[in-house]
């Protein structure tokens, strides 16, 4: 197929720019595969529409202030955006402007953060090597950002936007954005659907650059998902495998989780305890052996995540709802509504 036919119109006033207050409130447009109706609903019906027996995967990675912005010798300013860690204070960034930082330069970020670029690379990306006074960590935690992304049209943190772009299950430090599928459980929700008898499996996926990289081909036969981290516990894999074994269903939440779980589903149908990096592209025409639903925010046009949505739920099924979510105002990306596709 090819990255044209998963185009759509978006207003952009439909772009949410701001997160709701109470996180359970967003809407929640409801497909189902077999028949595909689609229906209309609110994130506070999805515990009621799991069933007892099915197992809910989280992604408890954990975003970490990864946008830098700092000023070469010359006085000359630079957004730094952090997306890969190559090696100890090492890392792959997005620059802008990248052509101002040849090999050599110094970026100075405060007193005690430095950068010295080891060499440019294409599409405005450069290797940088850090020099912290202190601790690094707590270096960047006072001089990051929130690594928004750039359909947020503002330049500064709100109040609480460091607290609000997590998930309220986040755990481990390593994403440069928010598994956003995952924005909108309360502790309250999550509480109700394990009363519910619905088990509850947390893995980590590092979201890195792989996530939302633009599809540069024109044809998706040519496209590669640049591969990210990921790590499933012991205790994880055995809930996982209970799920497997039994007549429920396995409810991915957000496309991180759909992609790790059918990456570390093995041939023999088990999931190993074990880090990795999941680099599975998927695109119509896959074939899914590791989850039965998916909950998922709407996505970019002509992006990697509409494919896989439209892979899982097919082309035709997903290019309607995207449509029908159009035209009834839905809100969409990061800190938009969600669909249940089932």
């Amino acid at each position: 197929m090819l990255i044209d036919e998963f185009d759509f119109e978006l207003p952009a006033e439909l772009i949410a720019q701001q997160p709701l207050e109470d996180r359970a409130a967003s809407r929640m447009l409801t497909i189902e595969r077999a028949n595909g109706v689609i229906r209309d609903a609110q994130f506070s019906d999805f515990p009621r529409l799991l069933k007892k027996g099915d197992t809910l995967v989280l992604n408890n990675t954990k975003v970490f202030p990864a946008r830098l912005f700092g000023q070469t010798e010359t006085g000359a300013n630079v957004e730094v955006f952090l997306i890969r860690e190559t090696g100890p204070l090492c890392w792959e960034a997005l620059a802008r402007p990248a052509k101002r930082l040849r090999p050599g330069r110094q970026i100075v970020f405060d007193s005690e953060l430095t950068a010295t670029v080891a060499e440019r690379l294409d599409e405005g990306r450069v290797k940088i090597e850090f020099s912290a006074a202190g601790d690094f960590d707590e270096a960047l935690d006072r001089v990051g950002r929130t690594p928004l992304p750039p359909y947020i049209k503002r330049e500064e943190e709100q109040t609480g936007e460091r607290e609000r772009y997590q998930t309220v299950f986040a755990k481990q430090k390593g994403a440069i954005a928010a598994p956003t599928a995952g924005l909108h459980f309360t502790p309250s929700v999550l509480a109700e659907i394990e009363t519910a008898g619905v088990a509850i499996a947390e893995i980590t996926l590092h979201v890195g650059y792989g996530t939302f990289e633009p599809v540069r081909v024109s044809d998706l036969s040519a496209h590669r998902v640049t591969g990210e981290s990921f790590e499933i516990s012991a205790a994880a894999a055995e809930t996982l495998n209970r799920a497997r074994s039994g007549s429920g269903r396995l409810i991915a939440v957000g496309t991180t989780v759909t992609r790790t779980l059918e990456h570390a589903l093995s041939h023999d149908d088990r999931f190993l305890a074990g880090k990795g990096i999941a680099d599975l592209t998927i695109t119509p025409g896959y074939k899914f052996r590791a989850i039965d639903g998916l909950l998922t925010n709407f996505h970019l046009p002509k992006s990697s995540l509409l494919v896989l949505v439209s892979a899982f739920a097919g082309h035709e099924l997903i290019m309607n709802a995207y449509r029908h979510a159009v035209s009834e105002r839905y809100r969409f990306y990061s800190y938009g509504d969600c669909c249940f596709i089932s």
